[in-house]
Order: C-alpha cells, then sequence, then structure tokens
C-alpha cells in the first residue's frame, strides 16, 4: 500500500507541480530557465568527478547519495589491471560467453565450444573460465565435479579436463556442490579479480569465460579487467523466441557501450532432433524471425544454430564428452562450423 508523503502539507506532486509552474513563468518572461531552486542540476553540473581529489569532499557533493563511495575509492588505476594483464599476457584469444536472459544453454554451449576447440586440435590449448559466481556448473557438465583446486607459489593450477583442456571455477572452492553461494558486488567482483590475476594457465590458445545472464555487476567487473588485457571479444547465445532476443538486443547494446567486439551470435535450441527417428523440427518458433533476422536488423555476425538433442542433456548431467561420442550428430556439425566461423577472429600470436 503506498504512503502519502507530504512536506510542509503539500504532497511530492503539487510541489512538482508547482515547481513547474515557477519554471513555465520563468520561461515566459525571461525565455531561459531558473535554475535558482534546482539544486539537483547544479550539484550535477559542479560535481568535480569521480578520479578528482576533491570526491566526495566538494560542496557539490553534499547530500548526494554517492558521497561516500566517491570519498572512499581509489583515485589512481585500479593496481589489479596490471596484474591480470601480466597474468593473460600469454592467453592468445579471450572470449567471453554471453547470454541476455537465464536458461538459454549458455553454459552448455560454452562446454561445447571448448571441447570442439580442444578436439579439433590436440596441440590447440583451451581453457574454460567459470565466473557465474552465484551458479556455477562447468565442473559438472565438464566431468569434473569434485576436483581440488591447487596452490603454489604461481597461483592456482587449473583443473584439467583433458591434455588440452582446462577450468577453473568457483564450484572446485564450496564444500560442496549444494553451498550456496551469498555475496554481494564487492566480493564477487574480488572473487573474478582473483581469478584473472592469479590463474596460472600457462599458454593457451583459447580462453572461454562463462558468465552469468544478464549485465550484472560480473560483468563490468570482467569487461574492466578484460578490456585492458586485450579482449578478443564476445560470442551471445539465445534462442530463438522474441522473448529471448529481446534481452540480447540490451545485451548487444551493452557490448557496444563498453567497447566490446560482438564477434557473432548464436541461436542455441533453435530445432529439436527427434531421438527415435532424429528428424529436425521446430519446437521454439522464430515469431520475429530469430536470430537470424536480428544480426541482420543489427549488423551482427550470425555464427549459427544449435539444435536441441535429449542426449545433452544426459550428457552433460554425466560430464560426458558429446562431441567425441557423438562425432556424426548434427550438433557436433554445427560445432564445428561455429569454431571455423571463429577461425577469423583468432589470433595466432601472444
Amino acid at each position: 500500500m503506498q504512503q502519502k508523503v507530504e512536506i510542509n502539507g503539500q504532497s511530492r506532486r503539487q510541489m512538482q507541480k508547482a515547481i513547474n509552474e515557477k519554471k513555465k513563468k520563468s520561461r515566459d518572461v525571461t525565455g531561459q530557465e531558473d535554475d535558482a531552486d534546482d539544486d539537483d542540476d547544479v550539484s550535477e553540473r559542479n560535481c568535480p568527478g569521480i578520479k578528482s581529489k576533491d570526491a566526495g569532499k566538494a560542496s557539490a557533493c553534499s547530500g548526494c547519495p554517492s558521497q561516500q563511495i566517491c570519498a572512499s575509492g581509489p583515485k589512481g588505476p585500479d593496481p589489479g589491471i596490471e596484474l591480470v594483464q601480466n597474468r593473460l599476457e600469454q592467453v592468445k584469444n579471450k572470449i567471453l560467453i554471453l547470454s541476455g536472459k537465464g536458461g538459454v544453454g549458455k553454459s552448455t554451449v560454452t562446454a561445447l565450444l571448448s571441447r570442439a576447440l580442444a578436439a579439433d586440435d590436440s596441440e590447440r590449448n583451451v581453457a574454460v573460465l567459470d565466473i557465474d559466481i552465484c551458479g556455477p556448473s562447468q565442473p559438472r557438465v565438464l566431468g569434473v565435479l569434485g576436483e581440488q583446486v591447487h596452490h603454489s607459489g604461481s597461483g592456482w593450477s587449473p583443473v584439467y579436463v583433458d591434455d588440452n583442456l582446462s577450468v577453473m571455477s568457483i564450484g572446485f572452492l564450496l564444500s560442496t556442490p549444494d553451498d550456496a553461494v551469498i555475496w554481494r558486488g564487492p566480493k564477487k567482483n574480488g572473487m573474478i579479480r582473483q581469478f584473472l590475476s592469479e590463474v596460472d594457465w600457462g599458454k593457451l590458445d583459447y580462453l572461454l569465460i562463462d558468465t552469468p545472464p544478464g549485465t550484472s555487476d560480473e560483468h563490468l567487473s570482467a569487461t574492466t579487467y578484460l578490456s585492458e588485457a586485450d579482449l578478443t571479444g564476445a560470442i551471445i547465445v539465445t534462442t530463438p523466441q522474441e522473448v529471448a532476443l529481446l534481452d540480447v538486443r540490451k545485451e548487444i547494446d551493452y557490448c557496444r557501450k563498453v567497447g566490446i567486439k560482438v564477434l557473432g551470435v548464436i541461436e542455441n535450441m533453435y530445432l529439436f532432433v527427434c531421438p527415435c527417428c532424429q528428424k529436425l523440427s521446430e519446437i521454439f518458433p522464430a515469431t520475429t524471425g530469430g536470430a537470424r533476422r536480428m544480426c541482420e536488423d543489427l549488423d551482427v555476425t550470425y555464427l549459427g544454430g544449435l539444435p536441441l538433442d535429449p542426449k545433452i542433456a544426459r550428457y552433460c548431467d554425466e560430464g560426458k564428452n558429446f562431441i567425441t561420442e557423438m562425432p556424426n550428430s548434427s550438433i557436433t556439425d554445427s560445432c564445428k562450423n561455429i569454431i571455423k566461423e571463429l577461425a577469423k577472429y583468432r589470433k595466432e600470436t601472444h
């Protein structure tokens, strides 16, 4: 139930109406806005900025909700950026795997791509970093649930799935897989910084970074560090329905605003593979043309589609390698085509 807030006998709506009337009269007389009573605008114009030595201390900061944060924040570059740069300098291609909406199969797609990249060339070193702090799934999907992470003088050692495929996840640091991670943004950001600066990956050809859905603290933190560490770009995963594409458009907008190159979009579950006859059929109608149409409209590369095969769920639950155990499946063929598209963005030198 909403409460009616009154100040000096006036409701907020009445006060706002009075202010608007005053401004209108001022414009009628002078042709200009009367800013004398507009304290918020004055404060905004006089804001010293978060990097200033006066941040949070200037008179314009009085009453600002961010005053304490600005006053206590660092005034110089984040020292963690240099640590991340040094740690990842031997990683050729760093790719964020994003999704606007949860439940589109982003973690499954990340695992499939990592398996496909590793299987395509035994000399290619691939790794997965799971920064979905509150919902880590890569340990189970990649079949290494219950493994322990070792720490040495050179940093954390990732867990090896195969000779040329490794993974790091907060899932390895939990007492049990059922433990809930109940952290606020700063602690999540600190964990991501640790992963990026302290994991000893060695020389890598590809580092795929599995993120949570949306554009939250984890994304901003990863973007801050990786943008200064030669980030290759981002792959966005979606399903054909408009309800998923709505959020993907926001994700693409986010990437463009923060300067991340969108390598392309993968349309997951765009067809269904019948377990009996292997016939392909549509179960999620592309009511607005699907991801391909959206990519055309937004000038983004359509990397390809992955069909929905019931076997995928079982293989993920059991941690098995779908790519090598089902080499002739339509999903394996699609993954191979997608990594061929990715090769266009590949960097060959560190």
